[in-house]
């Protein structure tokens, strides 16, 4: 038994957001590491969904609420009374932020809130890691990576509201769980996380490079493209998953508050340099796996995303012991061979989430 499986196995986790895309594969994982596994969330917002397809309500205790109503949300936590916590509810497009403002920041600010309000009438002890994203930082569009300490930012409604949620925790660390006071006024070991852009079978949102993709090739069009210019740090959303995991387990392994003080803080989760790529680049690999045409239909009066966004991992390769273990090639490889595979009948969706979920952590085990 490794140490993930030591660590999780039969730990009451509380995920949220365990319907959306990153959520359905973190539950899939947790579930294979034996964890007793508690959901809250809003419904599936995508037809076909992942969750539907893996039939995650049946084999987890899953909750429908909405992370905006704090009365619900802090009493659930107090029933649930969780040893671990992940926090992944969100809204996360950032073009839907500019027609839904309002609701952007109250699910990624409040909501947020709510849930610390829950976690702070805890009176046990519980990792907490809070996923936000790489656009929290007041993005430059420099060359150089960002690093954890830079200033958090944010020109859309949805970058302002991660860097907002950066903000909430860090006040929420400093003024409830202090990792100095750790065993004397609290029990809380609270960390964030910071992932960009993550690619992988089961992803049916609208407005996102790769599900448009995928829905494309499978009606045999050509793939329209909206800035192929706009640079990303691709990357397969096992990587950052297997980083909240591993940055939860290494909260729960601090033996002293020095030791505690350090992962208690943000973590960068990205790929290696080498995945820091043009749109156009992604596309052209996956029309070298599913072969088709693309059409580029760039804007310059679209509204702003940033053109180019990448972070530095050294510290999360330093304190964690993580590093990404599949490349740029290989995580686009794997997405468009789960997508072909289900459109094609000739595997199951949860077949196909399992086989690769065991094939990715062969590597990752050996890391960790």
């Amino acid at each position: 038994m490794n140490q993930l499986q030591s660590y999780y196995q039969g730990k009451r986790v509380l995920l949220t957001g365990h319907t959306g895309f990153k959520g359905a594969w973190m539950s899939e994982w947790l579930l294979a590491l034996g964890a007793d596994l508690v959901g809250v969330s809003l419904e599936p917002n995508t037809k076909p969904s992942l969750f539907d397809q893996l039939d995650l309500s049946s084999r987890m205790e899953h909750h429908i609420l909405d992370i905006c109503d704090s009365e619900q949300l802090v009493q659930l936590v107090k029933d649930i009374q969780p040893d671990v916590v992940f926090h992944l509810a969100a809204q996360p497009l950032v073009r839907y932020s500019y027609n839904n403002p309002v609701e952007t920041f109250a699910t990624n600010v409040m909501g947020t809130v709510h849930l610390m309000e829950g976690i702070r009438q805890l009176t046990k002890r519980c990792e907490v890691v809070m996923i936000t994203t790489d656009k929290c930082y007041e993005n430059r569009e420099l060359m150089e990576p960002y690093r954890e300490e830079d200033p958090m930012g944010g020109h859309d409604p949805y970058s302002a509201s991660k860097g907002a949620a950066e903000l909430v925790i860090a006040s929420y660390r400093r003024s409830f769980f202090d990792p100095a006071k750790y065993g004397s006024t609290h029990q809380v070991s609270l960390a964030s996380a910071r992932a960009g852009n993550v690619i992988g079978g089961g992803d049916w949102a609208l407005d996102r490079i790769v599900p448009d993709c995928m829905r494309t090739l499978a009606k045999g069009e050509a793939i329209f493209v909206r800035n192929s210019r706009a640079t990303r740090p691709w990357q397969h959303v096992l990587e950052p998953l297997g980083g909240y995991l591993a940055l939860a387990l290494r909260l729960g392994e601090a033996q002293d508050n020095a030791r505690r003080g350090q992962v208690c803080s943000g973590f960068n989760f990205g790929p290696d340099p080498e995945a820091n790529r043009p749109v156009r680049d992604l596309v052209e690999k996956v029309l070298s796996c599913w072969p088709g045409t693309w059409e580029d239909g760039t804007d310059p009066n679209a509204p702003h995303e940033a053109g180019l966004l990448n972070l530095t991992i050294d510290k999360a390769a330093r304190l964690l012991n993580w590093k990404p273990v599949w490349n740029f090639d290989s995580a686009i490889e794997h997405t468009v061979d789960w997508y072909q595979g289900v459109h094609a009948g000739e595997a199951a969706a949860l077949t196909k989430t399992q086989s690769q979920i065991s094939e990715y952590t062969e590597l990752f085990y050996n890391e960790i």
